[in-house]
């Protein structure tokens, strides 16, 4: 441990908090660790030729001295004065502590906090916003609050505006006009910047330019503004403040993260004297479900017992809805998410769904889901039984072409020719499948005694054979492959499974394919399988889709009005 001496003050507060998150009395993850140690080992160097810089307390205790002149505006706490919590003391205690010790400059241009939603992220920018324009001294200072969208952009200059307005003392000192707010005094300004506007930053000379939720920008742009303009300052801020995100090909994980994970990682070659970084999340290997971890995330909720309950209410609703289950991951524990990797069906809830025996099925009605890929791949027969305790049997059996047989066992590592072997796929002869082997595979069925209702398909491929279907007697419906149509059947079928209402016959195939699915999702919620971001095939697990969408319908209801009355939303 570091033996630091220090006066009681902030830099005495930072040390003995710094000192019990690493001896774990402050429940913390390793990242938030590492930016302790790193603090404790900046102080033990201080001031020496290898780190020329010092810790100032009294700039520190003034930029908190700024914060307490404002009020909290929302949550319990609405109505009274800020007193920091020591998350927020730590974090800008360095931001605005450290100085060169020659130039008194300061020695963080840069800083990234990435923590969970609701944990005072915007009134800490409200404060350091308005203080960068006034009182931290930079003449013409420009403040500016940057992000993707208008909406998101104003949040934090909002806040400021609010924050000035809101103190008496201080509103005489601003204007705001315009989308400008103005000190008077320094002819200062605070304005929110966003690509939607297109505003191009063009001109800007920020002295302090945060940006707000980076994980939603799509390129570097933003940043790019706010990082080149700060070249005629001697001393700018760039601050970043996010939660994760969902999407790891965008900048902000794969650019920003990582390096400020690298920086703060004392077995890093990779330093960098001039930024900070302070990450609150849950470790690799945390159970979401055990609240003794939420504080990792969430060190401020995690303080008072409203927000702990508001985590029991999220993680319920996620444990409930698995569509919330990602925003409750990225939102409220701070774990990047990769989407392509949101899987469709928890699948070890899908083995529980398995039974050994086969059962005589002939008696049931039937429901038979059509997947026809394009000629060369793999096309799908999902076979759904109506059974009379209201459960479903979920069967499948697939076509391929039989050239394509050895390629498709290497490309898709999956071993196609035994199940062939076990009967759970046919190959038609040639390069292309031959439709005629599926229409057979289904008259059959209807001979051997299968209790047939309907031939419910997705068009696409299948135009001409519903047709040649329909004279052989069949009665043939269309799937609209559209999220408002397959939303629906698609959360009623895993919830089916989730509740053990689905059995299945060890397929593995089927279960392949159910693995295979990732889903995609709209603003309302709605789901459906993404053949896209599907890198293998789904076929069985569409086909099925395909044929439990009018199953759970029933044979006595017009499919539309169903949906239209259940799962237009």
């Amino acid at each position: 441990m570091h033996h630091v001496v220090a006066e009681p003050g902030i830099r005495y507060e930072l040390i003995q908090y710094s000192e019990k998150v690493l001896n774990g009395d402050i429940v913390a993850c390793q990242k938030h660790k590492w930016a302790c140690q790193r603090f404790l080992y900046d102080l033990e160097r201080e001031g020496t030729e290898e780190f020329p810089y010092v810790f100032d307390e009294e700039r520190a205790e003034r930029f908190f001295d700024w914060m307490r002149l404002f009020k909290h505006r929302k949550g319990v706490l609405a109505g009274q004065y800020i007193e920091p919590h020591i998350i927020q003391k730590f974090i800008f205690g360095n931001i605005y502590g450290w100085i060169h010790k020659a130039t008194h400059l300061r020695r963080f241009t840069k800083g990234y906090w990435q923590t969970a939603r609701k944990e005072a992220k915007s009134q800490s920018l409200g404060a350091s916003g308005s203080y960068e324009a006034s009182a931290f001294g930079e003449p013409s200072a420009e403040v500016y609050c940057a992000a993707t969208k208008k909406d998101q952009a104003k949040i934090v200059w909002e806040e400021i505006e609010a924050m000035i307005m809101g103190n008496e003392d201080l509103r005489d000192r601003f204007k705001v006009a315009y989308g400008t707010i103005t000190h008077l005094k320094s002819g200062s300004i605070i304005k929110p910047l966003s690509k939607e506007d297109r505003k191009t930053g063009d001109g800007t000379n920020p002295s302090a330019f945060f940006i707000d939720e980076y994980h939603a920008h799509e390129t570097m742009e933003i940043y790019d503004i706010g990082d080149s303009g700060m070249g005629a300052r001697l001393q700018p801020l760039l601050m970043i403040i996010t939660t994760a995100g969902f999407d790891l090909n965008k900048p902000c994980y794969r650019v920003e993260y990582k390096y400020v994970s690298q920086i703060l990682d004392p077995n890093s070659s990779i330093e960098n004297d001039n930024y900070f970084g302070m990450i609150n999340e849950l470790d690799k290997d945390d159970d979401i479900k055990d609240e003794k971890n939420w504080p990792k995330a969430n060190p401020i909720k995690c303080s008072y017992e409203g927000g702990i309950n508001y985590l029991r209410s999220q993680l319920k609703i996620a444990l409930d809805v698995p569509e919330k289950m990602r925003n409750f991951l990225t939102k409220n524990m701070n774990i990047w998410v990769d989407a392509k990797d949101n899987g469709y069906m928890d699948m070890s809830k899908w083995k529980k769904c398995e039974v050994d025996k086969e059962r005589d099925l002939k008696k049931y009605p039937l429901w038979i889901g059509l997947d026809l890929s394009s000629t060369t791949d793999l096309s799908s027969i999902g076979l759904v039984f109506r059974l009379d305790d209201g459960k479903y049997a979920i069967k499948q059996h697939s076509f391929m072409p039989e050239d394509k047989l050895q390629e498709r066992i290497k490309t898709d590592n999956v071993p196609f020719d035994l199940w062939e072997e076990q009967n759970y796929l046919t190959t038609t002869p040639g390069s292309v499948v031959d439709y005629s082997y599926i229409a057979q595979h289904i008259i059959s069925l209807r001979d051997e005694g299968y209790n047939i209702i309907e031939i419910d398909y997705d068009k696409w491929n299948a135009s001409h054979f519903a047709q040649q279907m329909e004279l052989e007697g069949f009665t043939m419906v269309e799937i609209p492959q559209m999220l408002r149509h397959l939303s629906g059947p698609t959360k009623e079928f895993r919830k089916c499974a989730y509740a053990g209402e689905i059995i299945h016959f060890d397929d593995p195939l089927l279960t392949w394919a159910v693995g295979n699915a990732i889903q995609k999702q709209d603003a309302q919620e709605n789901i459906m399988l993404d053949k896209s971001k599907s890198t293998e095939r789904i076929d069985p697990a569409a086909g099925v889709i395909n044929g439990f969408s009018r199953a759970m319908v029933g044979d006595t209801q017009d499919l539309s009005s169903h949906f239209l009355n259940n799962w237009s939303m």
